[in-house]
């Protein structure tokens, strides 16, 4: 069952899921659709989850349950990658490709390969105070630090040493 989003407990597991672009307000709209539906049906063998969705920077999808109502179940959870991915089919918007990182770079979200973070950073593109997002969080809660330095996110052990003494 959908709940607004502010409703969830600070407790409520979320998951993220980070855009390989901006969303258009038509692709907003789309998204928006597809996840109110899916939330208000979303259930784990048979018994319905409060469940809700918020659009971050218009570039990331936060899908969020409380697990104090009802715990998902794997299966559950697979069904909320297949939304994704239907997501995926009717906007073009890949939200499932993991091997880019978000940076805010001249106050614009870029996408940086995960194979390339060395070299970027090396190269002083990104340094350790670049602002990257908390994509890892998995509580609400946690999207408290939402916009965090690159030294202090999950990003920090691909940082060359040269990187976090500057």
């Amino acid at each position: 069952m959908f709940i607004p989003f502010e409703n969830l407990p600070a407790n409520s597991r979320v998951w993220i899921y980070t855009g390989s672009k901006s969303f258009t307000e038509k692709e907003t709209e789309t998204i928006t659709g597809l996840l109110q539906q899916f939330c208000e049906q979303w259930a784990a063998h048979g018994h319905p989850l409060q469940a809700s969705f918020r659009i971050l920077d218009n570039q990331f999808v936060v899908l969020g349950v409380n697990e104090d109502y009802h715990n998902p179940s794997g299966c559950s959870i697979d069904s909320s990658v297949g939304v994704m991915r239907k997501i995926q089919e009717l906007t073009g918007v890949d939200l499932l490709d993991r091997s880019r990182v978000p940076f805010i770079i001249n106050q614009k979200i870029e996408l940086i390969p995960l194979a390339h973070l060395r070299i970027q950073f090396q190269q002083g593109i990104l340094q350790a105070d670049t602002p990257t997002f908390n994509t890892q969080a998995a509580s609400k809660a946690q999207l408290q630090n939402w916009k965090i330095p690159a030294e202090s996110s999950w990003v920090a052990k691909y940082l060359p040493k040269s990187a976090l003494t500057q």
